[in-house]
């Protein structure tokens, strides 16, 4: 009887040994390696590398072509409202984005007698006023960002507040557990 007790109190410590090592090589391999920022030099580095892959050969022939040229100057008259964060006065041209666009809701409107794509993120209580837009409908657009991509030939504005007749329509909701 001491024996089979004996063996079977050696056979529980080897099997319970081996699910804790298994367990900490599970653990180990599941942890991911934190990613430290990248010093001025590696950033250059990675983006020198960047330019001379084919992307980024076609994003310089897209910045250097009349349409990019374009867009930056579209850009670069709503640089300061962007950075202010004040209000800019457009106009809606187009109820729809351009074909194959990938932006989700949004609107073209001009603004300064230039078009933008302008990008909204609504929740589903606010999109009954976005859908209530009518092209030549007078708006106010505010936004913290512009950005561009060679696949638009607009800029693209990621609103965060509009308004027409002096009424709200849209005003982003801040993201949850984030800054």
């Amino acid at each position: 009887m001491k024996k089979v007790f004996y063996a079977l109190m050696l056979l529980l410590v080897v099997v319970s040994g081996l699910v804790f090592a298994n367990r900490e090589i599970n653990n180990e391999s599941t942890k991911k390696p934190s990613l430290k920022p990248l010093s001025a030099a590696e950033r250059k580095a990675e983006l020198k590398k960047w330019e001379a892959s084919p992307a980024g050969i076609m994003y310089k022939k897209w910045e250097a072509s009349p349409a990019g040229k374009k867009v930056h100057a579209a850009e670069a008259k709503i640089r300061k409202n962007i950075k202010d964060y004040t209000n800019m006065e457009g106009v809606v041209t187009s109820l729809s984005l351009p074909p194959g666009s990938r932006l989700g809701f949004g609107v073209m409107v001009r603004i300064n007698g230039d078009d933008y794509i302008v990008k909204f993120e609504p929740e589903k209580s606010q999109l009954e006023q976005l859908h209530s837009l009518k092209i030549n409908d007078k708006i106010m657009i505010r936004s913290h960002s512009v950005s561009h991509a060679p696949k638009y030939s607009y800029p693209i504005i990621s609103c965060e507040y509009a308004e027409r007749d002096s009424k709200v329509i849209f005003k982003r909701a801040p993201r949850k557990g984030g800054c």
